[in-house]
């Protein structure tokens, strides 16, 4: 064999060798630089890992700030990704604490597995959440969970239990899966998102983002989401819908810790009320309206969210 031949095999042999390993880490780390300028500060760097939850599924996800600092971890909505928490990534309020973020199972980088029971069973997004505070080396992380990240963090506490979370904010979370507590607009996306037609499923993809805003992002902002809600899989809808864990009422007032309702006033998809009731049995919650959002107020008015957010961080970090 040639020479230069038997070298490059040797070496792609050994490229393949470190891929599989990687794969296989439980925590594998790449770090990156976000763009700030020159002469970025340290607490800037973006940390990438991967963890294995309980069922095999891989999930991406970044970390960002000194490890020591108050921890915040942040799960996204249906047919989003990690990238949605960038403005709080950048945010100077929370520059002072340690930012974990990820892309939920069938959403963004991470696996997508094609069996309705993957979403459709509430413990295996509980495993996910667990999977990234262990993976993620986080010591007791208060957890921001939007629209389904709402559910998602209700299903955490309803496996894991409240005794490694600081606190929880809900925005605009979907708790209990009630017609009641939905928009007419909602459940008419439960059936044109999960169509198995792809014009249908197409248009509804891009209408189901817009009516996740009162205050439209840029037209470039909007294209990138597009390209993320699109790489979500039909079987996380479609499993979803079908989950026998409809109603996390209960673990919210049973859970022991400060919870922070945030809720956009003109949210399109989920009524005022799905909070209003978390406030209503939980005796440590403060309900907090944005008067100017829709279904999106991190993203909405991000200044007014930072400083909330950091307020109740340090609050449920130090109570």
């Amino acid at each position: 064999m040639n020479p230069s031949r038997r070298t490059f095999l040797a070496g792609t042999v050994g490229l393949a060798a470190l891929a599989t390993k990687i794969s296989t880490t439980p925590l594998a780390r790449a770090q990156t630089v976000v763009a700030t300028g020159s002469g970025a500060a340290a607490t800037n760097a973006r940390e990438q890992f991967f963890v294995r939850s309980e069922d095999g599924t891989t999930l991406s996800g970044e970390a960002q700030g000194d490890p020591q600092a108050p921890e915040i971890l942040f799960i996204h909505g249906l047919r989003q990704s990690r990238l949605s928490w960038e403005k709080q990534f950048s945010d100077a309020e929370l520059a002072g604490f340690r930012l974990v973020s990820f892309d939920l199972r069938g959403h963004g980088d991470s696996d997508k597995p094609v069996s309705f029971d993957a979403y459709s069973d509430a413990d295996r997004w509980a495993d996910d959440v667990a999977a990234v505070i262990d993976g993620a080396r986080l010591r007791r992380p208060v957890l921001v969970g939007w629209s389904l990240g709402g559910f998602v963090a209700g299903a955490y506490l309803r496996k894991y239990g409240g005794s490694k979370i600081a606190g929880v904010n809900l925005v605009d979370a979907v708790t209990k899966l009630s017609p009641d507590l939905l928009t007419e607009e909602a459940a008419t996306f439960t059936d044109t998102t999960t169509s198995h037609d792809l014009a249908t499923r197409t248009a509804a993809t891009a209408d189901f983002l817009a009516a996740c805003f009162h205050r439209p992002p840029s037209e470039a902002e909007m294209r990138r989401m597009l390209v993320v809600n699109g790489m979500t899989a039909r079987a996380v809808n479609e499993g979803f819908i079908k989950t026998e864990t409809a109603d996390l009422e209960p673990v919210f007032k049973a859970y022991g810790g400060p919870i922070l309702l945030t809720h956009g006033i003109h949210d399109r998809l989920v009524r005022v009320e799905m909070s209003e009731r978390i406030k209503s049995i939980h005796a440590n919650s403060e309900l907090s309206l944005f008067p100017d959002s829709g279904h999106s107020p991190f993203y909405e008015e991000p200044v007014r969210y930072g400083q909330e957010l950091a307020r109740f961080v340090a609050s449920a970090n130090h109570g």
